[in-house]
């Protein structure tokens, strides 16, 4: 640890120079041996407490100096073995640039997650940075180094998505980047997975404290994310030259050149394989983490997009997305893409698949934002015709007395369901018309002998039994809830509907839906994201062939005729006597004022 006179001697010395003072120090750097005491004084500037000009004046000569002095010097692990004095104190020599050049990569970093620089001097060190990550390391790629510039990134407290984008735009474009970036994060996520960040008080490898570092574990993942969903996927490739690297050098490419007509397609293959196993490990690891939510639903959005096609076993996630479809709610709606994904081309059995999907249909999913994608894969995992009669008449039941619950547009949903269900299953037809039965008997009720409907009590345990629905909406086992049992008496509610598409798309079912010659299947991905705005634009724009208009004999006295309310009366008891009351009182009064006039004449 540094002295206060050495710390105040070493701010003396930062702040006496000025940049013209830099730029000759840096010169005599380059020109001379002997000036080799200027290194200490340059690095010192290189700090996040210095003026941004200073850091990158010192910084171009900081990077021309070591970039001529990096093949010689040894690793920072390497101990002296000469055994006479001139190659002694050359190693002594040689292992202190190297201390210092370790030094200056620390400072660089700092600079680069520093919140105090601007973007023009934040690319400067992140150029200079993997400028050494592909020469410090005898010609190869210089993967500690870049682990510790990518894991400062990614634990930096401040906004790493410029940082990010600029390793996406100018180096995620080479291949050995892309290789060391998987490793990276998957050591990274494998740090992170079961322990919690803000209470770990160790230091790290570069002497930082991991708690300082990691003191928010939400950003940490939220950075993560960002950069591994930037990161480019496998490519398939028969031909290496399609891979471009960052770490080779001119002889290496014009070796890897000459053996390109001998082993290129398998080179190309093993590589390829390399970079899926790598990105297989890189995203089973991140997934581990815990997720927020918000990451977690972005995930399980992109899953089968983003990530599915470039793994090396996709049937690797099962365990993932089972204990998300387990979540329930929109967690489980945007979890059931990627598993009916793997259950479809993958081959992956979920026994409970039907039973939780079931679950899901609740009137909140009408309105959920990705409700649209939700109901084509509903329509899609009831097409099969090996599905059973009782679990397509419990999801055609439970649909429709949904339409009771739900806005327009999701009743407009629910009967191109329901059309699609009836015509591919017809053994659920039975539930369009069903008349009532009688369990005890056996006999329809509306057959019940006469003298039966006399008794009072017989009439009246009839009327009941006729009104029975046997399905239970609140039974989560579709076995149960006695679908079969019960009819589709909410859709008729839909043929009346106030919203003209509903009440269209509702006499479809009119048809007979067994003739599957003449009809077909309606597709659901054309309403399933229909809302009050596309039905209100498609009656706008929509051609009126006939305009329903009323025409009165003669001018009618009220707004409502007694023809439109057969059976009612709206006369009032309680008001007619009133009103006769007050007629009589006014009678009374008006006899009075009548008996008054005649006193007065008298009495003239």
């Amino acid at each position: 640890m540094a002295t206060p006179s050495k710390r105040n001697k070493k701010n003396k010395t930062t702040k006496q120079y000025g940049i013209e003072e830099l730029k000759t120090l840096g010169n005599e750097l380059l020109s001379s041996t002997s000036k080799i005491n200027n290194l200490p004084i340059l690095l010192t500037v290189v700090s996040p407490s210095s003026p941004p000009h200073h850091i990158l004046e010192s910084l171009l000569s900081l990077h021309a100096f070591f970039l001529t002095q990096l093949p010689q010097l040894p690793s920072s692990t390497a101990t002296a073995s000469a055994s006479d004095d001139g190659d002694q104190s050359k190693f002594i020599y040689l292992t202190w640039l190297r201390s210092k050049f370790d030094e200056f990569l620390k400072s660089l970093i700092d600079v680069l997650v520093s919140d105090k620089f601007d973007e023009t001097l934040k690319e400067v060190v992140l150029d200079t940075l993997m400028e050494f990550v592909k020469v410090a390391n005898g010609g190869t790629f210089h993967s500690s180094l870049y682990n510790r510039i990518l894991r400062s990134i990614i634990h930096s407290t401040g906004p790493a998505e410029f940082l990010i984008d600029l390793l996406t735009s100018k180096y995620f474009k080479y291949i050995d980047v892309r290789y060391f970036t998987f490793i990276s994060l998957e050591k990274l996520a494998r740090n992170l997975e079961g322990k919690d960040v803000s209470d770990d008080k160790t230091a790290s490898a570069d002497g930082t404290d991991e708690s300082q570092l990691c003191s928010n574990i939400e950003s940490v993942i939220h950075n993560m994310y960002y950069t591994i969903s930037h990161v480019p996927p496998p490519e398939k490739s028969d031909d290496t030259s399609d891979f471009e690297m960052w770490s080779v050098s001119d002889a290496d490419d014009k070796q890897l050149k000459s053996k390109k007509r001998n082993n290129n397609v398998l080179s190309a293959t093993r590589l390829a394989k390399k970079m899926k196993l790598k990105f297989t490990k890189a995203w089973i690891a991140y997934l581990r983490l815990p997720l927020p939510l918000d990451v977690y639903k972005e995930v399980l959005v992109n899953l089968h997009q983003a990530v599915f096609p470039h793994l090396s076993n996709p049937i690797m996630l099962c365990d993932f997305l089972t204990r998300s479809y387990d979540v329930g709610g929109v967690v489980s709606v945007m979890a059931l893409n990627s598993l009916f994904v793997l259950m479809m081309e993958h081959g992956l059995e979920y026994p409970n698949f039907y039973e939780k999907l079931y679950a899901l249909l609740v009137p909140s999913i009408f309105m959920a934002k990705h409700r649209a994608r939700f109901f084509e894969l509903l329509d899609s995992c009831l097409k099969s015709n090996l599905l059973p009669a009782y679990l397509a008449a419990s999801f055609a039941k439970k649909l429709s007395r949904l339409s009771l619950l739900v806005p327009p547009f999701g009743v407009w949903v629910i009967t191109s369901l329901v059309h699609n269900i009836l015509r591919r299953h017809p053994s659920v037809n039975c539930l369009v018309h069903r008349e009532d039965f009688d369990e005890d008997s056996g006999h329809k009720t509306d057959e019940v002998n006469a003298s039966n409907l006399d008794n009072p009590q017989t009439g009246a345990t009839a009327c009941q039994k006729s009104g029975i629905d046997h399905f239970n909406i609140d039974e989560s086992d579709p076995m149960k809830s006695g679908a079969m049992r019960s009819s589709l008496w909410e859709i008729d509610t839909a043929r009346h509907h106030y919203c003209p598409p509903v009440s269209r798309s509702a006499l479809s079912l009119e048809t007979d839906l067994t003739v599957r010659g003449k009809t077909c299947d309606v597709n659901v991905g054309d309403v399933s994201a229909a809302s009050y705005a596309t039905i209100l634009g498609s009656e706008i724009t929509r051609r009126v062939k006939q305009v329903p208009l009323a025409f009165y004999k003669t001018t009618p006295s009220s707004l409502f005729s007694e023809n439109d309310f057969a059976g009612w009366t709206f006369k009032c008891e309680e008001t007619s006597e009133i009103n006769e009351s007050n007629e009589n009182a006014a009678k009374d009064l008006l006899d009075l004022e009548h008996s008054a006039k005649r006193q007065r004449i008298g009495c003239q």
